[in-house]
């Protein structure tokens, strides 16, 4: 499973995460910077588990339980949130 941006949602990175932007509402969300990790993973192409992986990568103090169930919990929030759709 792969994501992608919906077309029109924009994103931005910032020094400690990531903005988007959905331009039709004119909301907007902020990111911390391991949910960037995960989503620029996920915008990249990486399986959930991939995502979860470099995750730790980033943050080694995770455990793997952490990091996938941070990730899978991210996912969730931008699927609610309607910013994403399957690619």
């Amino acid at each position: 499973m792969s994501l992608a941006l919906r077309h029109d949602v924009c994103a931005t990175d910032t020094e400690d995460g990531m903005v988007l932007l959905d331009e039709l509402t004119g909301r907007y969300w902020q990111l911390n910077g391991t949910a960037r990790t995960v989503l620029r993973a996920l915008l990249g192409g990486a399986t959930p588990q991939d995502a979860a992986r470099r995750l730790l990568e980033a943050y080694p103090q995770l455990t793997a339980e952490r990091a996938a169930g941070d990730t899978a919990a991210l996912i969730d929030s931008l699927r609610a949130a309607r910013l994403v759709v399957s690619a």
